[in-house]
């Protein structure tokens, strides 16, 4: 499939419905690139008239701004809103809850208003618009799935259901953790923690949280979010399970369960 630039489309006198925000886990990240090639999928498949930036998409400014960096994030959000507003996007979809919170509740203020959502929800909108079917043998059919609340889709935006009903599509067992919703555990990457050291402490907080999701005994871990897929699966791998348990984003699940991967 060709995604086209927003560039190549405005050069041909269109324009997108739909900006698909990458971001820079999911154009940079090998294993976040699945993710990203998922959510392209989906899109296409649903007829969704999207596109992305490109190259002359940049960090949101996220990380610069959880590490108390405010002077170089309000430069890069400047940067990302003059080229935005420039295209005139009113509509942005991202696979990362990180972008998807600054981009939706902090850019405003700095002069970019958008529609923005996470990619759960739109894939979420999209099954309830017929316009993408989930038919045939399910290969998720009666296998255990639990899900780990992305901190920036659960907590700071109060988005537990479109994951959930996105789950639900897939006929599988839905298993809760013990701490799951308002009463989620952090997967120990967000505040600009996946950049840093880990600081003295008796256990890694992904250790943790992967053995929470461990003991619903899932076939499959759910995430929503890049940094928490990195960091449930190195929680995995820490606990032995990596031949046991997959980590996979929804939107792999969905695309699979489409049969378009």
């Amino acid at each position: 499939m060709k995604v086209q630039t927003i560039a190549e489309m405005t050069a041909t006198g269109k324009s997108p419905d739909v900006l698909f925000w990458v971001g820079c886990a999911g154009s940079f990240d090998d294993r976040a690139q699945q993710i990203t090639k998922a959510i392209a999928r989906i899109l296409d498949h649903a007829g969704v008239n999207f596109a992305v930036l490109g190259g002359e998409e940049s960090c949101t400014g996220d990380p610069a701004k959880r590490a108390g960096n405010e002077f170089l994030f309000q430069m890069q959000a400047a940067q990302n809103i003059a080229v935005l507003n420039g295209y005139g996007i009113k509509r942005i979809v991202t696979g990362c809850p990180h972008c998807f919170n600054v981009l939706r509740n902090e850019y405003p203020e700095l002069g970019g208003d958008y529609q923005v959502m996470h990619h759960t929800q739109f894939i979420q909108e999209l099954i309830a618009d017929g316009r993408l079917r989930i038919e045939g043998e399910q290969p998720f059919k009666g296998k255990r799935i639990t899900f780990h609340d992305p901190c920036y889709l659960g907590r700071a935006n109060g988005e537990y259901t479109a994951p959930r009903a996105a789950l639900q599509q897939l006929d599988a067992e839905l298993v809760e953790m013990r701490r799951c919703k308002k009463k989620g555990l952090c997967c120990g990457a967000g505040g600009a923690q996946m950049f840093k050291d880990a600081e003295p402490g008796t256990a890694e907080v992904n250790h943790l949280r992967s053995k929470e999701a461990l003991d619903t005994q899932p076939k499959i871990i759910a995430t929503g979010c890049p940094f928490c897929n990195t960091m449930m699966t190195d929680g995995v791998k820490h606990h032995g399970a990596e031949s046991k348990v997959d980590v996979k984003d929804i939107a792999e699940l969905i695309a699979d369960a489409a049969n378009l991967i």
